[in-house]
Order: C-alpha cells, then sequence, then structure tokens
C-alpha cells in the first residue's frame, strides 16, 4: 500500500464534499487539523518523557555501581536442627543395646 498521491486525494475531497456539503466541509477540516495537532503534541510529550526517563536511569545507574560497593558474601548455611529420632542419647543406646 503505497502513499497517497493527488488524484487520491482530489477523489477524498470530492466525496467529502458530497458527503458534508460545502457549508460543513471548513468546519472539518478544521477540527480534523486541530485533531492531529493534539495528537502529534500529545506523542512527542510522550517521546520526551520517555527519553528523560531514560537517561535518568542511565545516569543513576553508574552512579550507583561506582559510590556503593557490593556486599561481600558472607552468610553462613544454617546448621540443620537434628532430629529427636536421630539424636540419642548415649543412655538410649545403652538401653537399646540391652
Amino acid at each position: 500500500m503505497g502513499s497517497l498521491g493527488v488524484p487520491e486525494l482530489i477523489i477524498i475531497f470530492v466525496v467529502a464534499l458530497i458527503v458534508f456539503g460545502p457549508k460543513k466541509l471548513p468546519e472539518l477540516g478544521k477540527s480534523l487539523g486541530k485533531g492531529l495537532a493534539e495528537f502529534r503534541r500529545a506523542s512527542n510529550e510522550l517521546k520526551s518523557t520517555i527519553e528523560e526517563e531514560v537517561r535518568a536511569i542511565e545516569a543513576e545507574t553508574p552512579a550507583n555501581r561506582s559510590s556503593e560497593p557490593e556486599p561481600e558474601s558472607q552468610s553462613q548455611p544454617e546448621p540443620e536442627p537434628e532430629s529427636k529420632s536421630d539424636s540419642k542419647t548415649s543412655s538410649d543406646a545403652n538401653v537399646d543395646a540391652h
């Protein structure tokens, strides 16, 4: 699908003129122009906001890496608690042996 050329634009204009009439067509064109301008403005604002946030995050990330030393892993694994059935005292072992 290609772009619109002059013949296509003339056909669209003639159809719009027939459908809406000569009195309504300038009002519709003005409304359409305002709507497109507002859409462009909003999309440009959104684009600039996203770009600013990305720049802020990129600037923040190297600063965090250089100012905060990475914590060393010093945590030791906790010993597992012995269950009562596995840990028999010496007196229990003597009773079982007799």
